[in-house]
């Protein structure tokens, strides 16, 4: 098909700080790409995630989106829900309720509040599961965990899966090293640990083994609404919290999650840092 100039928007997601959080690239325009245009564009970029917008086929939404890694489309993804979302109102999005984005994506409908700063997605359903004994074993041996520093594991499925690890505290998250997990041996693997009461965050959090082939994730909203719904089932999430995540590779991330009733509501800063012409 013939070379068209569409409309593209480079974010930054879930940082107080421009380019201290996770990068987005979007294309708002990506009617009449092919499936094989697309995974090649989202390699090119290199970028944890790339999404394409396109007309909603349902239409309670407002309009639907793909995520593509360098390698492969994902059902779903927090940081390009968020991303997205505030690249489609930037370029003139309406959506058909005021105050709500309905996104239409691999995982069924994501509602958006928009009401306020920052924007904050409803975390889609977590299937919790046990994380089997042999792999909680291969991870803390990887990373050299020691049995007395966990507190809790489980396998979290909210359209990525997840190897999921609470450990005592934040200072032992942190001090892990995350080139011991290689992709793809392990599926994406998830630490979290309490700060003390004197940090400006509740939690840090990292992941490891991301598919776009890093070492670690700078900041992932999809893990972390992952964890706030594990969280709640274990009643841990009582109070809205402030999780860090990207400290050992210099990032500033935050992620705002909120219970609400049944819901957890998964919120961050977005920056527009780039709005432009990209030839496809």
């Amino acid at each position: 098909m013939p070379i068209k100039s569409r409309r593209f928007i480079q974010c930054d997601v879930f940082s107080p700080i421009p380019t201290q959080g996770n990068g987005l690239a979007v294309i708002v325009e990506a009617e009449g790409l092919s499936d094989s245009q697309l995974q090649t564009f989202a390699a090119w970029t290199n970028l944890a995630e790339t999404t394409f917008l396109l007309p909603p086929t349902d239409i309670n939404t407002d309009y639907k989106l793909r995520i593509f890694s360098p390698g492969r489309e994902m059902l779903f993804a927090g940081h390009p829900t968020l991303g997205s979302c505030a690249a489609w109102l930037h370029c003139g999005g309406v959506p058909k309720q005021a105050g709500l984005v309905r996104q239409e994506c691999g995982v069924g409908i994501v509602d958006i509040d928009i009401s306020a700063r920052p924007f904050a997605f409803v975390a889609p359903p977590t299937k919790i599961e046990r994380l089997p004994e042999q792999r909680l074993l291969a991870i803390t041996d990887a990373l050299s965990i020691s049995a007395s520093a966990i507190l809790n594991s489980a396998q979290l499925d909210n359209g990525p899966v997840w190897q999921v690890i609470q450990l005592k505290t934040a200072e032992q998250v942190l001090a892990l090293d995350s080139s011991q997990v290689k992709w793809p041996k392990f599926t994406p693997v998830g630490l979290i640990g309490a700060h003390s009461t004197e940090h400006e965050c509740d939690f840090e959090v990292r992941m490891f083994a991301p598919s776009s082939g890093m070492s670690e994730d700078p900041i992932t909203g999809s893990l972390n609404a992952a964890l706030a719904h594990w969280m709640q089932t274990n009643g841990q999430l009582e109070r809205p919290i402030t999780v860090g995540q990207g400290t050992n590779i210099n990032r500033h991330g935050r992620v705002l999650i909120k219970p609400d009733g049944n819901q957890v509501l998964i919120g961050g800063d977005t920056h527009i840092l780039i709005d432009g012409q990209v030839s496809l």
